[in-house]
């Protein structure tokens, strides 16, 4: 985080209050709580559908929530000052990656450096392969294209782009989707070293319950538009709640009906 950035540790970096969110009459949120403090990992778990994803783009100021509020470091995001403060101390790991195939491997990394901070290419450069570094990928690697580059590596390419700025907040989108169980074990390590490093807060929404043990401190379960439990993750196994039960085991039969 920039030095000239000044966070209460007190007070969660990120919080939304009775969030609601709807696309003609389907009903995706439907008062959504959720914060999280700065240096802390929050991961989201839910089947297919029930609103991970708009959640996100919520926070994000990517979709505007029928009702409700989202406060980021205790500011309302009410205003386009206020999102575009939010954005630009937030990082995001997409789950496809996103990355640009028309642009080199390290100018996808210095992309916000180079586009919004307008930061010289040289710089930009030696910044990128610095960051590139953090997540075990070689200066040789740098001018790649991305199609010339593994999952795991592109995984590791869209995690250095979300660390570069160096944020207070970050958002994983499925990181660990179309990966090998070894290759996804590697990359939930980065995630964690890199978080922790930064001392960020991190937001992730995952099916993944082996990225959901290795890099959350707390879990929260998202049910019919509603956070139904929230505890620490090493409350997942005996939480006592039927759903979150069903969804750790991965059984089909359930109070959870399959998205079929």
């Amino acid at each position: 985080m920039s030095a000239s950035t000044v966070i209460n540790a007190n007070a969660p970096i990120l919080e939304l209050r009775n969030v609601h969110k709807a696309f003609g009459d389907k009903q995706v949120l439907r008062g959504v709580d959720l914060a999280v403090a700065p240096g802390k990992s929050l991961v989201i778990i839910g089947g297919s559908g029930t609103g991970k994803s708009v959640t996100i783009k919520c926070a994000l100021g990517l979709m505007t929530p029928d009702a409700g509020e989202i406060l980021f470091d205790t500011q309302p995001t009410t205003s386009r000052k206020a999102v575009d403060n939010l954005r630009r101390r937030t990082g995001m790991l997409f789950q496809g990656g996103a990355l640009f195939d028309s642009l080199t491997v390290w100018e996808n990394v210095a992309f916000a450096l180079l586009y919004r901070d307008r930061v010289g290419r040289t710089e930009a450069r030696k910044r990128a392969i610095e960051n590139l570094a953090k997540v075990r990928l070689p200066a040789s690697a740098a001018d790649l294209r991305p199609a010339e580059l593994s999952g795991g590596m592109q995984k590791r390419v869209g995690l250095a782009r979300a660390i570069i700025a160096n944020p207070d907040l970050i958002f994983f989108d499925e990181p660990t989707t179309g990966l090998d169980p070894i290759t996804a074990d590697a990359v939930n390590d980065l995630i964690v070293e890199q978080v922790k490093a930064l001392g960020a807060a991190a937001v992730t929404i995952t099916h993944d319950m082996a990225s959901v043990r290795k890099i959350a401190d707390e879990v929260a379960m998202l049910h019919e538009g509603r956070i139904i439990w929230r505890g620490p993750v090493s409350s997942l196994d005996t939480s006592g709640n039927p759903h979150i039960d069903q969804f750790v085991n991965g059984r089909a039969t359930g109070p959870i009906q399959p998205a079929i």
